[in-house]
């Protein structure tokens, strides 16, 4: 496909006031990564909640994001995942009319489906719209793992599927997929590996970290994809700091708490079960964030 989304790319959170949608802030954090490079914007993934959103928020969320970015040369990657396909779907086709550019879809959670199940889901997401999608593959979270055969299939089986979200935090899984499979984009799901990812042939990141370091973030990636790798290393290394502590606790547990510290959120509010993290390590967070030159709104 040559509409791919790739490059710089935020797993934006989803600020909360009062135990609603802070819809304002949420416009504000998204031009805020606009403002810093960012290549594209992911609302409603993993990072934003998504599990404890009611449809009606997920919804609200992308048209957000696509109000804010359209103008720009930002793009919206939308998340799409459910465990139930249907769901899916729905998700996606809703995106698809609301003018997000592309969608992102995790694997199903919770009721582990064997490879054959995740590729007719997938094939049933791909089949019911035209934007481009990306496969998300986090094991870790959803007790279900995208093996590449099934990625391989899916990916000269349906035209839009262009690539997947490695987020398995294995490097021999990225150098397998791009082996066998040059033409996939492979795009790094988490943050301590992303230099390296990048490095092997993947062409972006969907970043945490980029929620409250955009500007660092896109410089890493527009090195890299753009050959000066010494420069990308420089920098993957001065984050890593900040990447070990953003994953302390659950994500997006600590983020939030970093951008609240940071004074990019108003409030510090997380739907249950998610939590604020404990003492010691928002101690730690707030020591991690006197390093790094935060920029503001």
């Amino acid at each position: 496909m040559n509409n791919k989304l790739i490059g710089a790319m935020t797993a934006l959170i989803t600020p909360f006031k009062n135990g609603k949608l802070d819809e304002e802030n949420y416009a504000k954090l998204i031009k805020r990564q606009i403002d810093n490079g960012i290549d594209v914007v992911v609302p409603v993934g993993t990072t934003g909640e998504s599990a404890t959103l009611s449809h009606e928020e997920h919804r609200r969320c992308i048209e957000i994001a696509v109000d804010v970015s359209k103008g720009t040369n930002v793009k919206v990657l939308a998340g799409a995942g459910s465990n139930a396909t249907h769901e899916a779907v729905g998700i996606a086709k809703f995106a698809q009319d609301n003018g997000a550019d592309g969608i992102l879809s995790v694997t199903p959670y919770y009721n582990k489906p064997m490879q054959e199940g995740l590729y007719q889901h997938y094939k049933a997401l791909a089949n019911a719209v035209e934007i481009p999608v990306l496969l998300y593959n986090v094991p870790g979270r959803t007790a279900c793992d995208l093996l590449p055969e099934t990625i391989y299939k899916l990916f000269n089986d349906c035209s839009n599927i262009y690539g997947v979200k490695e987020a398995t935090g294995s490097i021999e899984r990225c150098v397998d997929l791009l082996a066998h499979e040059p033409k996939l984009s492979v795009i790094s799901g988490e943050d301590a590996i992303n230099y390296p990812i990048l490095s092997n042939g993947g062409n972006g990141v969907i970043s945490v970290t980029s929620n409250i370091l955009p500007n660092k973030i896109a410089d890493l990636t527009h090195a890299a994809v753009n050959g000066d790798f010494h420069e990308a290393k420089k920098i993957n290394d001065k984050l890593y700091t900040m990447n070990k502590i953003l994953f302390c606790e659950s994500n997006p547990i600590p983020i939030k708490a970093a951008m609240y510290i940071a004074g990019l959120l108003d409030s510090l509010e997380y739907r249950l079960p998610l939590t604020e993290p404990s003492k010691e390590n928002m101690k730690r967070i707030e020591e991690v964030i006197k390093q790094y030159d935060i920029k503001g709104f």
